[in-house]
């Protein structure tokens, strides 16, 4: 029952999907027909064979045997053909619904923040879960329901010559493409489910090592990070272990099944033939057709894993489908007077269960035009939660936060994309001209050609030119409310104060919140707020 009620979502969105493509239901019977035809062709491939074999042993004329030596020529080369089409539809299909799912993961990604997010299990789910739409249609219930069609079509075929054979052929059927198979994902079972949050789990790993590899080396903390990485890697690849172990012994298990079988065909055929009941001819086709047929289900026990893996990769995407949304994708414009006001705030946001994350209570804090307020406490306090309250990202749990006209917000570790200078800068305004990037660049105090290509994540800018091309994002629009994350972190002290000198020239008359830990940047601003896990004081400088 809990494997129904674990299932039963994957088939609904498997549904949904393929009645989002155009057709989709008549591509997936196309693409079941079409292996329907390979799968039969191979078995039919084997038994003309063998029947023509029986013949010509008999040396009866040549022109007798021209049928069968056509037929064996029209299978070997409709099962390449059948196959090859199978291939070019079922996989269209499946990468239209895997387009289809990963909009869907988009859109939904786009309308919420990443709040309370592992950034690094996320990716996976995006990026690699959502693929497993595809192994599912292609790897699993293509194969399966065309199969079903054959041994059910053979197993008929073989009733006509020989009832006892046809009876063992099925229940050897049965056993490798049904038995083996489901005891398989049983016996895998734990180890499949497991295997994707280990892969997240990887995956953060990697993300944390990459983005703080300097910091980590610096620190002499990068044996540590790397010693933690390996221990999940090296639970992943005890269970990729444990899963290929067990669908060794399940194939293993196919081929005696398949021995089974011919041995079987041999035994009830000889018999019949002993009797006068069988033409002699049919006794080679009873015996070498059940290979082709066991040929066919060879690959059942590793689907039988393919499915389990996944059902739950395609679970971990329905989890992000159906997540509350944690706030808004869209910084909106806010309506109040000019600034920003937060009375008696609770900040935080909603977790999936229901509960709430609540970081700071009764937060209190007003910046108005022209001043420069800075906000700051240790790491972990809520500052940067604050800056999405205050941008609108997310609400607060309780209280009020007033804000007024469009914000502009300057990341710590602002992302820079590999194309030109100008589509950098118009991140903060998709309509800017391109005068208005130049004008941009120039306040920034950075006079740089717009069409110059960077490379992946700023790698060929130095961090303060990092740092101003993300400056340059707020200028090119209109800004009312400005809030500045850590803006000279990781800068010498010669190019953080230009930077700074920049930056309050650039908004002299706007209201300015800057989360900082530098005791220079303190130094400039009107006042300092001070954040800590009991509670919030606006202290005047």
């Amino acid at each position: 029952m809990r494997w129904l009620n674990q299932t039963r979502p994957v088939v609904a969105l498997a549904r949904d999907l393929m009645d989002e493509v155009p057709k989709g239901r008549r591509r997936f019977l196309l693409a079941v027909l079409l292996a329907m035809l390979a799968s039969s062709s191979s078995v039919a491939l084997l038994g003309v064979s063998a029947w023509l074999l029986s013949f010509a042993a008999m040396a009866p004329p040549v022109l007798y045997l021209q049928p069968a030596a056509v037929g064996v020529r029209a299978f070997a080369i409709s099962r390449g053909v059948f196959r090859y089409v199978e291939r070019i539809v079922g996989h269209d299909l499946a990468l239209r619904m895997q387009t289809a799912l990963r909009v869907r993961v988009y859109e939904r990604l786009a309308a919420t923040t990443l709040i309370g997010r592992r950034r690094g299990d996320l990716l996976t789910r995006v990026v690699a879960d959502v693929t497993a739409i595809q192994d599912l249609v292609v790897r699993v219930v293509i194969p399966f329901v065309s199969a079903a069609v054959v041994v059910v079509g053979t197993t008929a075929m073989f009733a006509v010559f020989n009832w006892p054979t046809a009876l063992a052929l099925l229940v050897t059927a049965l056993l490798a493409g049904v038995v083996l198979p489901w005891w398989t994902q049983r016996a895998s079972l734990a180890v499949d489910l497991a295997a994707g949050p280990a892969r997240g789990r990887l995956a953060d790993g990697v993300r944390e090592v990459a983005r703080t590899s300097t910091d980590l080396v610096a620190y002499g903390a990068d044996g540590a990070a790397l010693e933690r990485l390996l221990e999940v890697d090296d639970e992943l690849r005890r269970l990729e272990a444990r899963g290929a172990w067990i669908r060794g012994i399940a194939t293993g298990g196919q081929l005696v099944a398949a021995g089974v079988a011919v041995g079987a065909a041999l035994f009830f055929g000889t018999q019949a033939l002993a009797a006068g009941s069988l033409d002699p001819r049919m006794l080679a086709v009873l015996t070498l057709t059940p290979l082709a047929l066991h040929e066919v289900l060879g690959t059942f026990a590793q689907a039988a894993q393919t499915h389990t893996r996944a059902r739950s990769a395609l679970g971990r995407v329905a989890e992000v489908l159906e997540a509350e949304p944690v706030g808004t994708g869209d910084v909106v414009p806010g309506e109040g007077a000019p600034g920003l006001e937060l009375e008696a705030a609770t900040l935080g946001w909603p977790l999936p269960d229901g509960g709430v994350a609540v970081v700071q209570e009764g937060v209190s804090l007003a910046v108005a035009p022209g001043e420069r307020v800075a906000l700051v406490g240790p790491s972990g306090v809520g500052k940067t939660t604050l800056a999405a309250t205050a941008m609108g990202l997310i609400a607060p749990l309780a209280g009020r936060v007033s804000r007024g006209g469009h914000v502009g917000y300057l990341e710590q570790d602002a992302h820079i994309f590999a194309t030109t200078v100008a589509e950098n800068v118009r991140i903060g305004d998709k309509d800017a001209t391109d005068e208005a990037v130049v004008e941009a660049l120039a306040r920034a105090g950075l006079p740089m050609d717009p069409q110059r290509r960077i490379g992946e994540s700023g790698t060929t800018l130095s961090g303060g030119e990092r740092r101003r091309l993300a400056l340059a994002r707020l200028l090119v629009g209109r800004r009312d409310l400005i809030i500045l994350d850590e803006p000279t972190e990781h800068l010498d002290r010669e190019t953080a104060d230009a930077l700074m000198a920049d930056v309050w020239r650039a908004f002299a008359e706007h209201p300015v919140l800057v989360i900082t830990h530098d005791p220079d940047v303190m130094a400039q601003c009107t006042r300092v707020v001070r954040m800590d896990p009991a509670a919030v004081s606006d202290a005047p400088r």
